[in-house]
This record gives structure tokens, C-alpha cells and sequence, in this order.
């Protein structure tokens, strides 16, 4: 059976399921070059293009049940294209389908879920918006569907009177689940009140983390009461259903944080890191103690903010962690393929094997051929490289195949690659290591490995003297480990030269693009930029682009 899911929303991606198997995805992005694309025209095109065989279903994810906009758009379309009707597999679906794709690519045979959104499913009274899911616990396993035993929702501002209705309309979706709406945020939407304090759009709350690390120890009052944000300490702007500051702050919403005068912001940062977190172990900590489930899968939004999981990593060293590297709404339509099949097959989906699973076409080879050993003397000179191999990655972290590597052991090095990019100074770099040499520059945990960049690691004594260019200003180091393919031997031969086993690691792409797709983005992305030299892996050979 084959199952044709796509999400339309931000981060819009389409997936293909065969038989349980992702047999195609795409993330609209990155053949739109629109980030965050809201409508996949050209991946569903794309699809139908390659004419894989007959589709038995066809299904759309949005945060609303109420699309008639959106079953306009593509029902003939669909209906065209793959003689099937359009299915909305909306209704309440947002997060179980978060969940479902964490729990099928976590290996876990059964397992906490824990959904923590910045807006799930909407929740409607009388054609008004009442109320959006923001934290779901559920519990997963291979034998059955998901059971979901908790789902927040935070009311939207004017709807409070509705709390019991909306609490109700959950029960009857879920029987026996802990349900609360609250009168106020969720979460992941508290975190968006410092993004968009510091000038940034609320998807972009990865920069507030970077700029968290900057913070002082200041003693503020607690965004929360008993886990519950507290409206008073937002305002709320006409206009949308976000908050747009903190309530009363000393800094005023800004369109640039500058190094002169980030440090109210960097506090505020701060404040929301640390508050956030602490709530979300609280989330964990309960249920873990209630089910006595020590398998926790951690997805949506929140679940790419590296220094949440590295928290909850030490304060629960008995729970097995898995978090899922495509957490955001990128992983919607795989998640939903994934649930759509087990409901209809009673069978388990087969879960990813690595994060590269992007749709590409092959395409003639560009510049003259190269050797490792020119790349990699080309990295102690201080060159910037970027690696573009195969297919691409399908979440936001690059993990070699569209990666940027430079020299970690150059102090400047984060000045220096965040001015090719174009970013913010505040924003630190990840780094790759040989995964031998992990635990010898980095408090693992208790972990083996790295693969997906979905953690900090706090830095050993001795890292921030060799490589000063990825340690962060908090002395951690979001970092991803390899233990095989080209970036491996490549690292190989870069320790032998310099005795240093790893690099400084970023993504492929510059600021407000989305991650390069194919050669004609990378050779645009590198004309457009101060980078040095691009290499084009070909199977076993290499080419390179240079200035």
C-alpha cells in the first residue's frame, strides 16, 4: 500500500510510504528556496513525476480541521494527478503524528512520547479560535496505536471562560488522559516571547538559545506557578494569537541585538531557558514516575533546543533518551503516512535508518578533480570548505552531506564563518568529531555517540584550549560524531596532519536560505558568499569549486 501524506503549514514537506517503507520526501523549501514554505507544489510535482506506481491513499496535515481553502486548492489537483480523493487527516492529528514518527525512528519497543509544540491542533467555538495543543504525553509501543495520557492546550487570549468546554470536547477524543487547558501559554509559546523580544521571527527561537548562553545570574520572578505560565508577565499584541514581549521588561523589543547592548536581552534569554526547561523536566518526571516507562522520546519544536536535552539527559541519568532530529513540523507528513499506515495495516512503519532521505536528482559533476588530502590541507590553511554529497539532510542540522566545515582550532573561527553566512555574532557552531575521540573532549553523559547534533555536550577542560572556534561562550558544544563515510576520513586525515580530531560543522546554506538542494544552489550560495572552496563528492571521487 502506498501513502502519500503532505503538511500544509510551515515547514511544508511531502512523504511517500510503501509497504511501511519512506520510499520519497521532500521538504518544499528546499525546491521552492522559500524557507519555510508553507505549500508544496513542487514536491507534490515532483512526486508525480517520477511515477513510483500506483497511490492508494492521499492525506493533508494542517494545525486546523477547517481548511475549505486548502481542499480547494488540491482536491482536482489530487484527484488528477493520482485518481484517489484527497483525505484531511487533520482533526486532532498534529501532534500523534509527532509522535508517531519519534516513536517509529527511536527503535524503542514501547515508550513515553512527549510532544512539546509551539502550536498544534486549533481547537474551534462558533467559527472562533479558542484554544491550540502545546504539551502531549502519550504512550507508544509496537503492539498498539498510541495511547495519549496527557494533553495541554493553552486558551487563546479572550477565550478563558471556555476552559471546561475545551477540556470536555479533548475527553471525548481522549478517554482516560489528563487534560488541561490553561488560561494562558504554553511552553514552547513562553520561549517565543524572548524571540520575539530580541527582533526575530517566533519560529526562530534557536537564535534565543544561542543568545541565552550570555545571560547573567539575575533573579527574576518566575514566568510560572505550578508549571503554568502567567499571563501577567506577557503582552499580547492585537493582530495575532502570539505574545510579542515580556510584560514590563527593562529592554524594549528590538530589531538587532548588538554587542554593546545585548546583555537585558541575553538575561531575558536566559530567564526563558532556564524556566522552560525546568517545566518540561517536571512534564517528564511525572509521567516517568507514573508509568514506570524509562523510554522517552522527545519531539516538536522544543525538542530541537539542544540544551533542554542535555538537561534532562543529567537530571534523569536511569531514562533512556531518544530525540528525534526531525522534530519540528518538517517531520509532520512522515509522521502521518507513518500513523495512517499502521491504522490502516495494524503493522509497524519502518523507521529511518540515517537523516538522509531527501528527494534528489543526480546532476552532472562540476569543477576538476580533488583529493582528500587537498581538502584537507586546504582546512589547516583556513580555508572555508563546503561538502555537498548525495542526498541531502531532511532536518535543520547539516551532518556532512550539505555542510560548511572550517578550522575549530582558529579562535575567530565563529567570527569568521558567522560573516560568510551572514548571522547573527552571537550564534555559536557545532562541531563534528571522530566518534573514538568523543568521550575524550566532551562530559558524554554516559552516551556512545552523536549522530544527529540533537544535544550539547559541556566541554573538557582541555577542548576549549584546542578547539576555542566551537566552544560556546558557556563552554558547551553542540556536536555530532561519525564513525564512517567521507567527513569520517576526512576528519581521519585532518587529526593525522594536526592531531586535532574534529571540525567546526554548519550547514550549507547562508542566513534566511534554506539548506542548498542541488549543484546549481551550492555554486549560487558559494558566488554569493565569501566562502573558499566547495567539494563535490561523486562515490570515490572528488571534485572542487574554488575561488
Amino acid at each position: 500500500m502506498r501513502i502519500l501524506a503532505f503538511n500544509v503549514a510551515h515547514d511544508s514537506s511531502v512523504c511517500s510510504i510503501n509497504d511501511g517503507q519512506i520510499e520519497f520526501f521532500c521538504k518544499e523549501e528546499r525546491l521552492s528556496g522559500v524557507k519555510r514554505d508553507k505549500h508544496p507544489f513542487k514536491s507534490l510535482e515532483k512526486f508525480a513525476e517520477l511515477n513510483l506506481g500506483k497511490v492508494d491513499h492521499v492525506l493533508y496535515v494542517t494545525p486546523s480541521n477547517n481548511e475549505p481553502d486548502v481542499e480547494i486548492v488540491f482536491n482536482a489537483y489530487i484527484k488528477k494527478k493520482f485518481n484517489v480523493n484527497l483525505e484531511n487527516y487533520s482533526s486532532l492529528k498534529h501532534h500523534d503524528c509527532h509522535a508517531t514518527l519519534a516513536f517509529h525512528n527511536s527503535g524503542f519497543d514501547k515508550a513515553l512520547v512527549f510532544v512539546i509544540d509551539r502550536n498544534g491542533s486549533m481547537f474551534f467555538s462558533n467559527g472562533n479560535l479558542i484554544g491550540r495543543e502545546s504539551e502531549s504525553v502519550y504512550i507508544a509501543s509496537t503492539q498498539h496505536n498510541l495511547i495519549a495520557v496527557r494533553k495541554n492546550f493553552w486558551l487563546n487570549f479572550g477565550y478563558e471562560n471556555t476552559k471546561h468546554e475545551v477540556e470536555n470536547l479533548i475527553k471525548s477524543h481522549y478517554s482516560g488522559a489528563d487534560v488541561q487547558a490553561v488560561n494562558s501559554l504554553g511552553i514552547v509559546k513562553v520561549y517565543e516571547a524572548a524571540t520575539t523580544l530580541i527582533g526575530q521571527n517566533p519560529l526562530e527561537n534557536g537564535k534565543t538559545m544561542g543568545l541565552a548562553s550570555y545571560g547573567e545570574n539575575k533573579t527574576y520572578d518566575s514566568l510560572f506557578i505550578d508549571n503554568i505560565p502567567i499571563n501577567e508577565k506577557f503582552v499580547h499584541m492585537p493582530g495575532g494569537d502570539s505574545p510579542t514581549c515580556f510584560y514590563n521588561c527593562e529592554a524594549k523589543i528590538t530589531k538587532e541585538v548588538k554587542e554593546l547592548d545585548y546583555q537585558p536581552y541575553a538575561n531575558r534569554a536566559k530567564q526563558v531557558q532556564l524556566e522552560t526547561q525546568k517545566v518540561a523536566l517536571n512534564l517528564i518526571k511525572e509521567y516517568v514516575q507514573k508509568t514506570q516507562i524509562r523510554n522517552v522520546c522527545i519531539v516538536g519544536g522544543y525538542g530541537l533546543n539542544v540544551v533542554a536535552n542535555n538537561h534532562y539527559l543529567k537530571n534523569l541519568p536511569n531514562v533512556n533518551f531518544y530525540f528525534e532530529p526531525v522534530a519540528d513540523d518538517t517531520g509532520v507528513s512522515i509522521g502521518a503516512a507513518m500513523l495512517k499506515h499502521k491504522e490502516m495495516t495494524y503493522r509497524n512503519p519502518i523507521g529511518v535508518s540515517d537523516n538522509f532521505y531527501h528527494y534528489y536528482e543526480k546532476e552532472n559533476q562540476i569543477g576538476e578533480e580533488t583529493t582528500i588530502d587537498e581538502i584537507c590541507d586546504a582546512l589547516i590553511q583556513q580555508k572555508s570548505v563546503a561538502i555537498f554529497e548525495g542526498n541531502p539532510e531532511v532536518g535543520p542540522r547539516a551532518l556532512g552531506h550539505r555542510s560548511i566545515l572550517f578550522d575549530a582550532r582558529n579562535v575567530d573561527a565563529k567570527k569568521i564563518v558567522n560573516q560568510i553566512k551572514n548571522r547573527e555574532w552571537y550564534r555559536p557552531f557545532a562541531g563534528v568529531i571522530l566518534q573514538e575521540y568523543f568521550d575524550q573532549y566532551f562530559n558524554t553523559l554516559g552516551l556512545k555517540e552523536s549522530s544527529y547534533m540533537t544535544i550539547n555536550f559541556d566541554c573538557l577542560e582541555h577542548t576549549q584550549k584546542l578547539v576555542p572556534g566551537i566552544v560556546h561562550v558557556d563552554n558547551t558544544c553542540r556536536i555530532q560524531t561519525v564513525s564512517k563515510g567521507f567527513l569520517y576520513d576526512l576528519l581521519k586525515k585532518f587529526y593525522v596532519k594536526t592531531g586535532c580530531p574534529m571540525l567546526l560543522n554548519t550547514s550549507f546554506n547562508l542566513a534566511g536560505n534554506p539548506l542548498v538542494q542541488t549543484k546549481k544552489d551550492a555554486v549560487h550560495t558559494f558566488e554569493m558568499s565569501t566562502l573558499d572552496l566547495i567539494c563535490f563528492i561523486e562515490s570515490d571521487r572528488l571534485f572542487k569549486v574554488q575561488k
